[in-house]
């Protein structure tokens, strides 16, 4: 029996040399790969006690959703600025390059909810710590933070000290 890894791509020096970029489109295009995904994601939850999946654009937007929807759990959307009509809040983070800003609707968490953040890869950390950031202002716990993949030399899980990560897949570099 395959593993998700099995279905993962990985294209050397993209987007520039000494980069091994694991490509998670060859997981969407291919359904056993897609099934696997998913279920090993929802199998990191399955002792945690959540009330809202939160997912961050637009990949964990890819994950999240089929997850919420199998445990019949809520899905709030972490978009890009400017991207949700209603009243929002906002984060910004650094980038490597520069910095971006992400927004939740006002109305999305209620306070004391459990929240589940889902992405499909964790390297810095940078864009969960700032959708972990949005919940909590909005009295919302982060329960546990759910990968698909993890790029184990960016380090990223040091900048989410003091929360539950977990990941399907570790790669050891970046």
């Amino acid at each position: 029996m395959k593993k998700v890894e099995d279905y993962v791509r990985t294209i050397p020096d993209f987007p520039e040399p000494g980069i091994m970029f694991r490509d998670v489109t060859s997981v969407l295009q291919n359904a056993e790969g897609l099934h696997l995904a998913i279920d090993e994601m929802m199998a990191l939850l399955q002792d945690v006690e959540f009330d809202v999946i939160a997912g961050t654009e637009s990949r964990g937007f890819i994950f999240g959703m089929p997850i919420a929807y199998n445990m019949n759990k809520p899905f709030v959307p972490v978009r890009k600025k400017g991207k949700l009509p209603c009243e929002t809040i906002s984060q910004e983070y650094d980038l490597e390059y520069g910095k971006a800003t992400i927004e939740m609707h006002k109305d999305s968490i209620q306070p004391g909810q459990k929240v589940v953040l889902i992405d499909d890869l964790i390297a810095t950390g940078g864009t969960i710590e700032a959708a972990i950031q949005l919940v909590e202002q909005l009295g919302g716990e982060v329960v546990k933070v759910v990968f698909l993949m993890e790029l184990m030399g960016l380090n990223g899980r040091e900048r989410l000290k003091g929360y539950e990560v977990a990941s399907v897949i570790q790669y050891s570099g970046k």
